[in-house]
């Protein structure tokens, strides 16, 4: 499988547990973006570096810039 591959299965993991955990229990706006511990804790930050790292590829794949 390739690298970009894998980003996207971690990324659709990630939003399956996410729905999983919001589906559950909730998530106010205070948490989604400010969450120290627990579940949510560094979700945000870490699903946009995957993102942003899956864009990069596709660009570099492609040939054309951000």
């Amino acid at each position: 499988m390739s690298d970009k591959q894998e980003l996207i299965k971690e990324m659709l993991e990630m939003q399956k547990k996410f729905i999983a955990y919001e589906q559950k229990n909730g998530v106010s706006q205070e948490e989604y973006f400010t969450a120290q511990e627990g579940d949510l804790a560094g979700y945000r930050q870490k699903y946009n570096e995957l993102a942003v790292k899956l864009v990069d590829m596709a660009h570099e794949e492609k040939g054309s810039h951000r």
